[in-house]
């Protein structure tokens, strides 16, 4: 079972929009040396929808070498492509991920019914486990708690990234699949609630920026230091805030450019941050201490 702070690492570009391996194995190693304790990497912050399919695999394969087990590399697959996405899928299981974190089909709004049979279609065909990934905000398609407990009864489907933003509903999904069914929170400024309910961590953009907090604000949800928990929540707020002033992943790479740890390339559709944000993300990421005057 994958536990605690999850990042849903960026990937790393250069002004051109290519991807900077270099930059990459940097993060990487300094998700390591900071706690982080599981790697997302072609995840929808990974800009994932305009990545082609050698380039994930080429990232995934990357990671997962340089890891070399260390802490557990997740693989997002996803596509509005049931044959696609098994692709991706297929793929991910040769490089070598510990498992899949699969969106929901995007766009196409399937039926509860066609959602159940395209992640059954992948689970059967590709012996890799498989992390559900709901988040209604970006795909218009809501995986309900009723389906989920149809999926969770597949054995190798063993999660879910709730990103609604509603603590209901993971209460809800943890009613219908039980405790033995790991709920993974898939929305920073609402974490806390989620593992304090029986949540196993959270898939977080905000540990792009902030690895070490976030790892220690997670160890302290999942231990039962729930004072602690709530001083670090306190804490991170206005980074879970600031860090969506634009679409994900575009305040998040600005962010980690100012930190000097990646060049500011973001591929189109997508802009770098708009100038009226930044003076607003630099004071929070200066207030967090990961900015120096």
């Amino acid at each position: 079972m994958f536990t605690g702070s999850i990042v849903a690492l960026v990937t790393p570009m250069q002004k051109d929009g290519s991807i900077d391996k270099k930059a990459l194995h940097h993060l990487v190693e300094w998700h390591i040396a900071s706690g982080t304790d599981a790697l997302v990497v072609t995840g929808t912050t990974g800009e994932s929808a305009t990545l082609t399919p050698d380039e994930k695999y080429d990232v995934i394969s990357k990671v997962v070498e340089q890891v070399a087990h260390r802490i557990p590399v997740i693989a997002g697959t996803g596509t509005a492509s049931t044959q696609q996405t098994i692709e991706h899928t297929h793929h991910a299981k040769v490089a070598g991920a510990d498992a899949a974190l699969i969106v929901t089909p995007y766009a196409i709004k399937p039926s509860q019914n066609g959602l159940y049979e395209h992640y059954k279609h992948i689970a059967e065909k590709i012996a890799l486990p498989i992390i559900l990934y709901n988040v209604p905000g970006r795909t218009a398609c809501d995986l309900l708690p009723d389906t989920i407990a149809r999926l969770a009864k597949i054995h190798n489907i063993i999660g879910i990234k709730e990103a609604t933003g509603n603590p209901e509903r993971a209460v809800a999904i943890s009613q219908l699949c039980g405790k033995n069914f790991p709920i993974y929170s898939g929305d920073d400024a609402t974490a806390l609630d989620l593992m304090l309910n029986g949540a196993k961590g959270v898939i977080s953009v905000t540990s792009n920026v902030a690895p070490r907090k976030m790892h220690d604000f997670c160890s302290a949800a999942l231990t039962g230091n729930k004072a602690l928990a709530e001083k670090l929540h306190t804490e991170l707020m206005p980074l879970h805030k600031k860090l969506f002033l634009e679409s994900n992943p575009v305040p998040t790479k600005w962010a980690l450019h100012k930190m000097g740890l990646i060049p500011e390339g973001i591929r189109l559709p997508l802009l770098p941050l708009d100038t009226q944000y930044h003076a607003e993300l630099q004071t929070a990421l200066l207030e967090a201490g990961l900015l120096h005057k």
